[in-house]
């Protein structure tokens, strides 16, 4: 584990198994004690303490003389809909394609993961899919003059990936090239939200591990309202600026602005 990293080392490990399990690489359970403290250069009881994190937050579950696996979405209570402590949107995706589209042409993208992985239980949950089902990861960073912008990472049913790649990624939004694939788009649910940045994530944007980030996870549907597209989306509130217009009561015009910062 990088001894630079401003985080101690339980935690460090305990973000990278947290990320393995939200792609569904512990399908047949996790890697024993040992196993693990060979994987990260540590000892038993760094990774002792990394797995009770996981544990706590109701991740994984360890059974005394079956090892650890991932608990099932059963067991952690997980639900197609969003949390209910954060703010909800649910938008009309032609206008906000264009934003977005629109957005995308002022910045400019570095791919930092396209790889296939197995759906999680919280994936498999949002998306509509079995759990374990192939999906494609996609992880971006966006970048105005100003310097990085958003660290953006997107789930998409591996059926539905069709003729495009990680080098059509670096120039064109996701949505847009599912809808040259011959999907049809039909809303999106959005929540907004605030997380901190972790140690890849801050590194990326070139911010302070800790630092308050403007969160917006969205959920694409198709013409027949199924999902299409899980997004998680990480931004500097310095760069970017997230606005909604009500054009009427009962109606949500979303629009999405990046702000450039002056060096």
């Amino acid at each position: 584990m990088p001894a630079s990293l401003p985080l101690t080392k339980y935690h460090q490990i305990y973000l990278v198994l947290r990320e393995q399990l939200q792609e569904g690489r512990f399908v047949h359970g996790l890697p024993g004690e040992l196993e693990l403290t060979r994987q990260f250069g540590v000892g038993r009881v760094t990774v002792r303490r990394a797995l009770e994190q996981l544990v706590e937050e109701g991740l994984i579950v360890r059974e005394a003389g079956r090892g650890t696996r991932p608990t099932t979405r059963a067991e952690q209570g997980i639900k197609p809909t969003a949390s209910a402590d954060a703010a909800h949107t649910t938008t009309r995706l032609s206008g906000l394609l264009e934003n977005i589209v629109s957005v995308s042409r002022s910045t400019s993208v570095k791919v930092l993961d396209w790889r296939l992985i197995h759906a999680s239980a919280e994936i498999a949950a949002a998306l509509q899919i079995p759990e374990g089902a192939p999906l494609r990861k996609a992880v971006r960073r966006r970048s105005a003059s100003a310097g990085p912008v958003s660290h953006i990472t997107t789930y998409v049913p591996e059926a539905l990936v069709q003729g495009f790649g990680r080098r059509e990624l670096a120039h064109k939004p996701i949505l847009q090239l599912l809808e040259e694939s011959g999907i049809e788009l039909g809303r999106a649910r959005q929540t907004v939200s605030a997380r901190q940045a972790d140690a890849q994530v801050a590194a990326e944007l070139q911010v302070a591990v800790g630092t308050a980030l403007l969160s917006v996870r969205r959920l694409v549907y198709d013409s027949h309202d199924r999902p299409v597209q899980l997004l998680h989306g990480l931004y500097r509130p310095d760069r970017y600026e997230y606005q909604m217009e009500l054009s009427q009561v009962g109606a949500i015009d979303a629009r999405i602005v990046a702000k450039e910062i002056l060096p």
